[in-house]
């Protein structure tokens, strides 16, 4: 069994700022979690959350940037779980920009969970992505509506 995360946001941005909140560390940390992302290919970070031991969760992302086309498209890693020095979910999340208009059409395609093990991780992270973060980096961009 292998599930995969697709959502699209239309967003009332331009690509250029969007681009910006995907890819600019301090602001990634405002909306998503705290990291040391930088946007090139090869480059190893985390982002860092609060651990979940119960869930065998240590409250970092593992992940490396695999690809970086400028204003449309960002893919990296994305390893969590490691507990007792094995990763539970070894998945890919690539965001794809297109202009729209004078927004933005941001696809989000996080793919990568397999079998029962990573269900629950599947099933809260789509939630979690269309609900919390979603949420947050739509009130960033409207907040911040002079970056």
């Amino acid at each position: 069994m292998k599930n995969s995360i697709h959502q699209v946001w239309q967003l009332e941005h331009p690509v250029e700022r969007v681009w910006h909140y995907l890819t600019d560390s301090e602001l990634l940390a405002i909306w998503l979690m705290e990291n040391d992302f930088q946007p090139f290919v090869g480059h190893t970070f985390q982002f860092r959350t609060k651990a979940k031991p119960k869930f065998n969760f240590d409250g970092n992302i593992y992940c490396r940037v695999l690809e970086v086309i400028p204003f449309k498209k960002l893919s990296y890693t994305w390893q969590g779980g490691p507990g007792k020095g094995s990763v539970t979910l070894d998945s890919v999340v690539t965001w794809t920009l297109k202009p729209l208009g004078h927004g933005t059409e941001l696809i989000l395609e996080h793919t990568g969970f397999r079998g029962l093990k990573n269900f629950g991780a599947y099933f809260f992270m789509n939630i979690g992505w269309r609900k919390k973060i979603r949420k947050r980096l739509v009130g960033l961009l409207i907040e911040n509506n002079t970056l």
